[in-house]
């Protein structure tokens, strides 16, 4: 077996696409996730790469060739040439590694809910009002380190999300994007009584918005509201409705999400007439 680090451009991987005989169907998918990665500049030499057997017959890689065709543009790759018929069974059996890995790797605190909530920031940004599911709403892990240097007080809204989460049943990504940015949008307004309100719903009357959010997503968390797929977006639409009824001083005695209804902004009117409450 002989291995070597070639610059592969897009027509040397077309044309090795045609040695593709033996291998998994093509992830259309993944072939745009590396072809994002490759025009994003997230490219990077590793020891995994292309592989050909001793027929010359590609055994690996073949999403790897399709992202560079995908994408237009040359990268190095690790190319392995005589690789063993054999060895087919057990390429690409291990796990990857996801953003928690990485962050944690990175010596990040909460890796689990700081990643996802990245990811739903990174949504938020970028495409608040598609779906938070599928393969078009994956986020790459050099995205979440860039992310997280951009964005560091997501790290404190985290704690935050996870005590709203502990409250009330509302999902951690969606307590901590939305403390993360109503506070980076509104730092004049102090969030403790919001945040109390919700976590505890203690001298709540009906009507304040902590405590009909509070009440909806535990609704949710039991079963007796309706569900849909996308919960941390569907959440996080109903925290902002609420958080800006609240600031604003307006009751709100139900949250209703219609189907086309975008996510709302933060609301720059002050009143918050329940913040002693």
């Amino acid at each position: 077996m002989h291995m070597e680090v070639l610059d592969v451009t897009p027509e040397l991987a077309a044309e090795w696409l045609t040695r593709n005989t033996s291998n998994r169907p093509l992830s259309k998918a993944t072939v745009q996730q590396l072809a994002a990665r490759i025009q994003r500049g997230e490219w990077q030499l590793t020891h995994q790469g292309i592989a050909f057997d001793e027929d010359g017959v590609l055994i690996d890689g073949q999403h790897r060739l399709a992202a560079v065709v995908k994408a237009g543009l040359t990268v190095p790759l690790t190319v392995a040439r005589g690789v063993p018929r054999t060895a087919f069974t057990v390429m690409d059996t291990g796990r990857k590694r996801t953003g928690r890995d990485t962050l944690a790797l990175a010596g990040e605190a909460n890796a689990t809910h700081l990643a996802a909530a990245l990811r739903g920031l990174h949504l938020y940004l970028n495409a608040p009002n598609s779906a938070w599911s599928g393969g078009s709403s994956v986020t790459s892990n050099d995205q979440l380190l860039t992310l997280l240097a951009e964005h560091p007080g997501i790290r404190e809204a985290v704690q935050h999300g996870i005590a709203c989460n502990r409250g009330c049943g509302i999902t951690v990504t969606a307590a901590t994007i939305g403390w993360y940015i109503t506070t980076c949008a509104r730092p004049d307004v102090d969030q403790s009584p919001w945040r109390e309100g919700l976590v505890t719903g203690a001298r709540l009357e009906p009507g304040d918005p902590r405590l009909t959010l509070r009440n909806t997503m535990l609704g949710l968390a039991r079963g007796t509201a309706l569900r849909r797929r996308d919960d941390s977006r569907e959440h996080l639409l109903y925290y902002l409705k609420a958080w800006n009824a609240w600031v604003e001083g307006r009751s709100i005695k139900l949250l209703r999400r219609s189907p086309n209804e975008t996510m709302p902004q933060v609301s720059k009117r002050t009143v918050i007439p329940h913040a002693t409450g």
